[in-house]
């Protein structure tokens, strides 16, 4: 078995990202811990292995700003007529499953997928969606990451698309990108446009009425195979919150090659 990591670092990431979504980590450093311990408990440098302390890092961010899960409390109060639940009320087996990715590297910029779309990838990896299934959506966004395109532009699934997807049973979808739905700012002219007052945000919205939640910001998608491998994507259990942060995983088992694998072609040697 192989791991498989599906996590974007989390780092300072103001020279690139917009200044409403920006990460901070304060780096405190082993000299600094020494001069804690001595406000702390009086005790010298003298005391301490190498004259240092502990290192330490401080964290601001939103449950959004990495990688993560979204609570369907994210889309609303409600959930199926129900109040929705938040981060910390997610059932912990919904987030290990039999995943399965989806290639939409195809779809450009501003085209979201489509139920045909996906019907037509499952059909190529000979592939029929089960309850539980952890469907991984592949557009390649995450090479935009450290970009402020990462953003603005790329693909992302529609709310057809979507209803789709958990009429099969499924309760946890994930994504290569900033975000589920397309950019916002590709939703926000085209309902201004049109007037269209179901365009914006119309695949969160899907969790109003489909209990579901998704993971945004992942990355090497590329990485695995289409199907036989595990999801982990266990998020951190915050009160009352509509997403947590997460390590998201896949373990992979070890004869299943992966994406970027070589694949044998009829002699058996690497195509």
């Amino acid at each position: 078995m192989r791991i498989v990591d599906l996590s974007v670092t989390l780092d300072n990431d103001r020279s690139w990202a917009p200044w409403w979504a920006r990460n901070k980590v304060i780096r405190q450093s082993h000299r600094f811990g020494s001069l804690a311990v001595f406000i702390l408990h009086r005790l010298t440098p003298s005391f301490l292995k190498n004259r240092l302390g502990w290192a330490n890092d401080v964290l601001k961010i939103s449950t959004h700003g990495t990688t993560h899960l979204d609570a369907p409390w994210h889309y609303g109060p409600l959930s199926e007529g129900r109040r929705a639940k938040t981060i910390d009320e997610i059932p912990l087996e919904w987030c290990m499953g039999n995943g399965v990715v989806l290639d939409m590297t195809d779809k450009p910029h501003g085209e979201a997928v489509s139920v045909d779309d996906v019907k037509e990838a499952l059909a190529r990896i000979g592939y029929s969606l089960k309850p539980m299934d952890i469907v991984l959506i592949r557009t390649g966004g995450d090479r935009l990451l450290g970009t402020p395109d990462y953003f603005t532009h790329g693909s992302g699934v529609s709310a057809e698309a979507t209803r789709f997807i958990l009429d099969q049973g499924v309760k946890i979808t994930g994504i290569d990108a900033w975000g589920w739905d397309l950019p916002l700012p590709v939703q926000a002219e085209r309902a201004k446009k049109t007037g269209n007052r179901r365009l914006f945000w119309e695949a969160h919205y899907v969790g109003v009425e489909k209990e579901y939640c998704h993971l945004e910001r992942l990355a090497n998608l590329d990485r695995l195979p289409a199907t036989g491998f595990t999801v982990c994507c266990f998020p951190l259990k915050i009160k009352g919150a509509s997403a947590g942060p997460a390590r998201v995983v896949a373990l992979v088992n070890g004869d299943v090659p992966c994406a970027k694998d070589p694949q044998p072609n009829e002699k058996g040697m690497p195509s």
